[in-house]
């Protein structure tokens, strides 16, 4: 994966739409259509994509743990945000 130094600045529409710069779309395989998360974080608002090499390194993470029971939690840490 490249990591990306340089800060770069973004505007937002009127509609609060943003471009992510085309570096940072490769980098992150952003394509037309890709969906994303978007959620406040420390004072900051994080974009994260949701792309298949994402939903890839997800599999297993539930392993070995109650399913409604870790979605209970995930969703009890969200409304804490």
């Amino acid at each position: 994966m490249i990591t990306t130094l340089k800060p770069g600045t973004v505007n937002f529409g009127a509609k609060g739409q943003v471009v992510i710069p085309r570096l940072l779309r490769r980098e992150f395989e952003i394509e037309e259509g890709t969906k994303a998360q978007v959620y406040a974080e420390n004072g900051r608002i994080v974009l994260k994509p949701i792309t298949s090499k994402f939903i890839r390194s997800l599999r297993g993470s539930l392993k070995g743990k109650g399913v409604l029971k870790a979605m209970m939690e995930e969703r009890k840490r969200e409304r804490e945000l």
